[in-house]
């Protein structure tokens, strides 16, 4: 994986839109809740291979960034992204990684299931 190159990430974000793709979100106690003790406070999120078409989608930030894809009815949003690569089937990875590199959220997108 390589630094997030927004413009590069838009890219493959627009060329999913519109398109049935399927989707990988998770996130980790680093995403959220690196600011409480973890003995008090545990919060995370996974969802593999959910199936949805979303009409647009949109990178901002200056980094770390957030990434929103917008549905018929709502939206998909990864917050804290750091780094991007695509895979062997031209899948979009996103990472974010926290200070002490481990895996806080991560957010993927491709038209075959992961």
């Amino acid at each position: 994986m390589e630094p997030i190159i927004a413009a590069k990430v838009q890219e493959s974000i627009d060329r999913f839109a519109n398109k049935e793709v399927y989707i990988h979100l998770e996130t980790t106690n680093g995403a959220y809740a690196s600011h409480f003790d973890e003995s008090f406070f545990s919060a995370g999120a996974y969802i593999r291979n959910a199936k949805l078409t979303y009409e647009h989608g949109k990178i901002v930030g200056e980094g770390p960034y957030r990434a929103g894809l917008k549905l018929s009815i709502g939206w998909v949003y990864a917050e804290g992204l750091t780094h991007f690569s695509f895979d062997e089937k031209g899948r979009l990875l996103l990472a974010g990684h926290g200070f002490d590199g481990k895996l806080a959220v991560a957010l993927q997108i491709g038209e075959e299931p992961f």
